[in-house]
């Protein structure tokens, strides 16, 4: 479904965001951190051509989903904590499942645990249908919650994404051909943060990565099990540029 704009008597209003994740994948064997980056298709109306982290719009579907293990509970109290009044588990998971699925659908990649019973699906949608396939459950347990970013009015397409971050090792399986079925990111590299910088990314791309980054250089040593005591940013536009909050 396509984002509307609706009238008024002054003109159109602005567009209402679409709830949205992002998953940002973290290679962490190397001498050097790298990320996980791919460039949106020219055919695109949003961002075409740009290199972004995989990710795309929420499903009704997502917070339906049965996951092998469920958030953090510091990460779901954040994401909850955003939602306001609005805020239950499942709008909470289903922005987490989201960031797994899209993860699939665009790079081709599972983040999820072998089932020994076999995993049911409990949606028609394709890419949930891959996992069950393939014995997979979605893992929640292996995201962070790091950062929230609301695209400003007058784009063609506006987002509330939230993004989390995962290592490269909770991936489970991957597509042989090297990216996702859905063709939307072409180019998928593993990039040092100072290269990923480099490329041609949108603003809050190249703010996030510099924030990730940066916590990155200060604790290099982060355990698997989390990240403690680590900050979530928000980002929103005001005045015509990005404001940075801690939320």
């Amino acid at each position: 479904m396509q984002d509307m704009q609706v009238k008024s008597g002054s003109g159109p209003l602005p567009l209402r965001p679409r709830a949205a994740a992002s998953l940002i994948l973290i290679d962490r064997e190397g001498a050097e951190f790298r990320v996980l980056m791919g460039r949106r298709h020219a055919r695109h109306v949003f961002m075409p051509g740009k290199f972004v982290f995989p990710g795309g719009r929420a499903d009704p579907d997502d917070g339906s989903i049965s996951a092998a293990a469920e958030l953090l509970p510091e990460d779901e109290q954040k994401l909850l904590a955003g939602m306001g009044s609005r805020g239950t588990r499942r709008r909470a998971r289903a922005l987490a499942l989201c960031a797994i699925r899209e993860t699939y659908e665009e790079a081709g990649l599972f983040l999820g645990r072998r089932t020994a019973g076999g995993a049911k699906p409990i949606s028609l949608h394709p890419d949930w249908q891959a996992f069950a396939e393939r014995n997979l459950q979605p893992d929640l347990s292996v995201l962070r919650y790091v950062a929230r970013a609301i695209t400003p009015p007058g784009n063609v397409r506006r987002f509330d994404t939230r993004f989390f971050i995962a290592f490269r090792d909770a991936i489970a399986d991957q597509l042989a051909e090297g990216t996702g079925p859905s063709g939307e990111l072409e180019e998928l590299c593993w990039l040092s943060f100072a290269d990923a910088c480099s490329l041609d990314v949108p603003s809050i791309t190249l703010a996030i990565l510099k924030e990730i980054g940066a916590q990155l250089r200060e604790s290099p040593a982060l355990p698997s099990a989390g990240f403690p005591g680590r900050p979530v940013v928000q980002y929103t536009m005001r005045y015509g540029r990005y404001v940075r909050e801690i939320i």
